[in-house]
């Protein structure tokens, strides 16, 4: 059983019903969740438009991140995210969406292929990823930067508005009886 580390991120549409969609279908497709965040409002991150509700969680899998990747994917889809990448001066502009799950960590494990790059390669640049982490996991070392979540979150100069929307997320919202 590994363990994984996911960011979930909604600014469009019923922010609170996407993360709890999400969240159930995590638990049911891809493995048990073990430790959830409160949920954090932070503005949206390199461009403007709604603010974002992220939260961080904890699973335990059976499946290797390929596997994983294909069902966040899914999931994504699923709640109605379409991944229309536009550039704009040569770089991947961000926009609104649904749902987002990024994969930040599995286990120590540091992969790097054209679809898939664990650790997640902006994660330490983020507030809104680092501040819930902080709750679930503050000493879990970053593999690459040999550095605990306790640090980079102090060494982040992320300086984008970041608020707790909501504590105690009620596991009973997602996890099935």
């Amino acid at each position: 059983m590994a363990t994984s580390y996911f960011s979930l991120g909604s600014n469009k549409g019923n922010r609170l019903e996407n993360l709890t969609s999400a969240i159930k279908l995590i638990n049911n497709k891809i493995g048990k969740i073990t430790k959830v965040s409160n949920i954090w409002e932070s503005a949206s991150w390199n461009y403007s438009d709604n603010d974002y509700l992220n939260l961080v969680i904890q699973v335990k899998t059976e499946l290797l991140p390929e596997d994983i990747l294909k069902i966040t994917q899914e999931i994504e889809r699923k709640l109605g995210r379409s991944r229309k990448t536009t550039f704009y001066n040569g770089k991947a502009k961000y926009s609104s969406r649904t749902i987002d799950i990024d994969i930040l960590f599995y286990e120590n494990d540091v992969i790097n292929t054209p679809k898939l790059k664990i650790p997640h390669p902006n994660l330490h640049l983020r507030m809104f990823v680092l501040k819930p982490f902080m709750q679930i996991n503050s000493n879990f070392i970053h593999p690459t930067l040999k550095k605990s979540i306790k640090v980079l979150l102090s060494e982040c100069e992320d300086n984008g508005k970041i608020s707790i929307f909501k504590k105690d997320f009620e596991e009973s919202l997602f996890l099935e009886p």
